[in-house]
C-alpha cells in the first residue's frame, strides 16, 4: 500500500472524527474572527436548538416516530431550570442535572401510554401534550410568571467565573452541542443504533429480528427529552428570562421542521436544519413577519421534491451524478 493509498484509508476510517475535529477547530477560532456580540448570540441559539433537534431526530429519524410536542420537554427544562435556581436557590448545574433527572421520568410516564399509538395518532398526542404544558406556563402565574414570563435566572458559573458574555458562553453551549453530537453520532452506530435503524425501517420486521420495539420506542423517546430539557436549562441561563411564547406549538412544529430539512437520520443535518431555520428570520425581514408561512412552505417544497430532507437529499443527488459521470468515463 503507498503512502497515498494510506492516508485515503485512514481519511475514510476515521471520517466521522475528523470531520468532528474540523468543526470544533472552526468553533474554537470563531470568536476570535467574528467578536460582534448579536453574531455570536445567534449561533449560541443555534448550538441550544441542534441539541434539541439532535435528540429528536433520533427519536423521528431513527424510531421512526414523530413528536409535535418536544418544545414542552424544553420548556421542562427551562423554567424547572429557573424554578429551582431562583425560588430555592439550587445551584445552577446540580439544578440541570435534577431537572434532567424529572424530566426524563416525566417522558418516561408519558412515553409508556402514548407510544403504544403510531402515525398521525402519536403526533396529535404530542401535539396534545404540548399544548396542555404550554397552557399550564400561562395560566399557573404564581409559579411560572404566566403570560410575563420569569426572570431573574442566574447565569452559570465555574467557581469565580460566570459565563455571561457572548464569547464565554459561545464555548460552553457549543461544547454541550459538540458532547450532545459525539454522543449522537456513537450512538446510531451502535447495535442500540442499529436496532433504531431497523425499527423505523419496518417495525414488524425488526420485532422478527429481536428487537425489543415497544421498550426501543420509549427509551429513544426519554433520550430525547433529556437531550431538550438540557438545552432549555442552557436556554435559561443564557437569557435569564424565559417565557411560554418560546415553547408554544409553533416553537415544537419548527423543531420537526429544523429535522425535517435536516434529514431524517441524518445526525449532521440536524445542526444545518437548526441553523437554517434560526438564521432565516436573521437574513430577510419578509421570513420574520410571515416566519409560520414560510417555514411551513418550506417544509411543504422539501417533503415534495426532497422527502429524505434537505441535506441527505443533495448529497444523494450529488452521489448519483459522480456514479453516473464515472460510468460515462469507464464507457469512454
Amino acid at each position: 500500500m503507498t503512502g497515498k493509498q494510506k492516508i485515503l484509508y485512514f481519511i475514510t476510517l476515521h471520517r466521522t472524527g475528523l470531520w468532528v475535529t474540523a468543526l470544533s477547530l472552526l468553533l474554537l477560532l470563531f470568536p476570535l474572527v467574528e467578536d460582534n456580540p448579536y453574531t455570536l448570540g445567534i449561533t449560541n441559539l443555534i448550538a441550544i436548538y441542534s441539541i434539541v433537534v439532535l435528540g429528536l431526530n433520533l427519536f423521528i429519524g431513527y424510531a421512526g416516530q414523530i413528536s409535535l410536542g418536544h418544545a414542552a420537554f424544553f420548556g421542562l427544562g427551562a423554567y424547572g431550570s429557573a424554578i429551582a435556581t431562583v425560588n430555592f436557590s439550587v445551584n445552577p448545574w446540580l439544578a440541570m442535572v435534577i431537572v434532567a433527572v424529572l424530566v426524563a421520568l416525566v417522558a418516561l410516564l408519558i412515553g409508556i401510554p402514548i407510544l403504544r399509538l403510531s402515525g398521525h395518532y402519536l403526533a396529535m398526542a404530542t401535539l396534545g401534550m404540548n399544548f396542555v404544558f404550554h397552557t399550564i406556563l400561562l395560566q399557573w402565574d404564581e409559579v411560572t410568571g404566566g403570560p410575563s414570563g420569569f426572570s431573574g435566572i442566574p447565569s452559570l458559573s465555574i467557581g469565580e467565573y460566570e459565563f455571561w458574555d457572548e464569547v464565554s458562553l459561545h464555548y460552553l453551549i457549543w461544547t454541550f452541542a459538540m458532547l450532545a453530537l459525539l454522543f449522537s453520532l456513537n450512538l446510531v452506530r451502535s447495535g442500540v443504533g442499529r436496532g433504531l435503524a431497523a425499527l423505523a425501517g419496518d417495525e414488524t420486521a425488526a420485532a422478527a429480528l429481536g428487537v425489543n420495539t415497544r421498550n426501543a420506542k420509549v427509551k429513544v423517546f426519554v433520550l430525547s427529552a433529556i437531550f431538550a430539557s438540557f438545552a432549555g436549562s442552557l436556554f435559561a441561563h443564557t437569557y435569564s428570562f424565559v417565557s411560554p411564547d418560546s415553547f408554544d406549538i409553533f416553537a415544537a412544529t419548527d423543531m420537526v421542521i429544523m429535522v425535517v430539512i435536516g434529514g431524517m437520520g441524518s445526525i449532521w443535518g440536524s445542526l444545518f436544519g437548526a441553523a437554517l431555520i434560526t438564521l432565516l428570520p436573521e437574513w430577510m425581514d419578509l421570513f420574520e413577519t410571515y416566519k409560520d408561512f414560510v417555514h411551513g412552505g418550506i417544509l411543504v417544497l422539501v417533503l415534495m421534491f426532497l422527502p429524505q430532507g434537505l441535506v441527505t437529499g443533495l448529497i444523494d443527488i450529488g452521489k448519483t451524478k459522480l456514479a453516473l459521470r464515472r460510468q460515462k468515463d469507464a464507457e469512454a
